[in-house]
């Protein structure tokens, strides 16, 4: 094949994905994730993973086969901190296959993985995680700032958190971000908040989930967002949101919200955990339902009237389970 074959070729295939996404006034990019024959969506929610393997990370991959297999595995949602310590260097990182490829390896989880970024993502080139070159090296990657997962029944949207929080942009972090595509925090949020809320309005979904990588509520290392509570949380709960699943705290919890339905969910414990830091103080202890400082990854399950959320341990082992029916979900509060 000579080179300009092989540049059609490429541009062809860059022109098939473009397809594949659907960009209308003020919504953002989407992507179509058919529910299975059933009805029901599958998939496994994972964070702060990427370690070459380490601190557990290969053995949670393998816990994660095995349940991906057993719930029909549709797609898997990572919550941002992709690769450790300051992202990737470049998209020619070997640090993407080492930590993604060469991981994840199960049957079940070859699947497409949506990804958001996390702050460890931004301290590299935050660029090479979104290029297209990481889709031809593994074609289960995809990866950009903010976005929706349409699943019929459900609704995934995707927002890039990490331009939200006001520390990153001072010398108090003490690190340096990758800003080039947020030349503006407040125009970036801004118009990013607009675009979200706009998406959310237009979803006939069942079921609404907003994924990012901050917590909004933890009793973690972090705690909460006061960002995303104060800019983010008003427009999901204005706007029928049922979820919101984020990484940043290494270690597993669901929270409930105290006047409205959404229930916090942080999945952030693909492979470094933080045992023993938790600060039960920050939140309301009535609204913690668990908390899990260990290494693991969470399921999730649903069909047009039912949620099914499952946390699991690094052995596997079901940890937290909570169901509910959507009636009983907008009728608790």
């Amino acid at each position: 094949m000579d080179s300009r074959t092989t540049l059609i070729s490429a541009t062809a295939a860059s022109l098939c994905f473009l397809l594949c996404i659907c960009m209308t006034n003020g919504e953002l990019q989407r992507f179509i994730e058919p529910a299975k024959s059933d009805g029901s969506v599958s998939f496994i929610t994972i964070g702060d993973w990427g370690r070459r393997g380490d601190y557990n990370q290969s053995v949670v991959a393998y816990q994660m086969g095995r349940v991906g297999e057993k719930i029909g595995l549709d797609f898997v949602v990572s919550t941002g901190d992709n690769f450790y310590d300051n992202g990737l260097y470049s998209e020619h990182d070997p640090n993407f296959k080492e930590s993604f490829s060469n991981i994840y390896t199960a049957p079940s989880l070859q699947k497409q993985w949506y990804s958001v970024l996390g702050n460890h993502d931004y301290r590299g080139d935050a660029e090479a995680q979104l290029s297209s070159v990481l889709r031809e090296i593994d074609s289960r990657w995809t990866c950009l700032r903010s976005f929706i997962v349409d699943a019929e029944l459900v609704e995934i949207f995707f927002v890039d958190t990490t331009p939200f929080v006001k520390e990153y942009y001072t010398e108090e972090d003490g690190h340096t971000y990758d800003w080039r595509a947020v030349p503006s925090r407040n125009s970036y949020v801004k118009y990013l908040l607009r675009d979200v809320e706009a998406s959310l309005k237009r979803s006939k979904a069942t079921w609404k989930i907003v994924v990012g990588h901050h917590a909004m509520r933890s009793i973690g290392h972090h705690g909460n967002t006061v960002e995303l509570v104060e800019e983010l949380l008003p427009i999901m709960k204005e706007n029928g949101v049922d979820l919101y699943m984020n990484g940043h705290d290494h270690c597993l919890e669901h929270i409930s919200d105290e006047d409205s339905p959404i229930q916090f969910l942080t999945s952030g414990a693909g492979s470094k955990a933080w045992r023993g830091d938790v600060d039960p103080t920050t939140n309301n202890p009535k609204s913690v339902r668990f908390y899990y400082d260990g290494q693991g990854f969470m399921s999730a399950r649903f069909t047009h009237s039912d949620a099914e959320i499952v946390f699991y341990n690094v052995f596997g082992e079901v940890l937290h389970k909570w169901v509910t029916s959507k009636e009983l979900l907008h009728s608790s509060v």
